[in-house]
């Protein structure tokens, strides 16, 4: 009686199955990709070779026609200049030396804004650090 092995390694492997997964983390990928759009505002920052490590715990942007935007939990909301100060006590505190504050302004805001906004994070003991595009 002649009792043949019928096991035998088939050494091919189909590419059709690694082909579909990878378009369908391509298109994925492209989806949520273009989902993710920054909440900021279209500002010509001032430009700089610096960079900070220090991470911001909220935004606030000067626009060139002087108006304010804060960035609280990825929502923009305008606010008057009156405003901002009141809203960064309510929500941080005053007097904390561990709250950092970016400022985004357009590089053709006044000096002088820029400075009322430093003058507040003094004040409340923030830390304020100044946005600039790489040069």
């Amino acid at each position: 009686m002649a009792l043949k092995k019928r096991n035998k390694v088939n050494a091919q492997f189909s590419m059709s199955s690694m082909t579909d997964i990878v378009f369908l983390l391509l298109i994925f990928f492209m989806v949520t990709s273009t989902l993710i759009a920054p909440n900021a505002l279209k500002l010509l920052l001032p430009q700089s070779n610096n960079q900070t490590s220090a991470k911001a715990i909220t935004t606030i942007s000067i626009t060139k026609n002087l108006k304010y935007y804060i960035n609280d939990n990825d929502n923009v909301k305008q606010v008057s200049f009156n405003e901002i100060e009141p809203f960064l006590v309510n929500k941080f505190g005053s007097a904390n030396d561990d709250i950092f504050i970016a400022l985004h302004a357009d590089q053709t805001v006044p000096v002088n804004e820029v400075v009322k906004m430093m003058n507040i994070a003094r004040r409340n003991k923030y830390k304020m650090i100044l946005a600039t595009a790489p040069e």
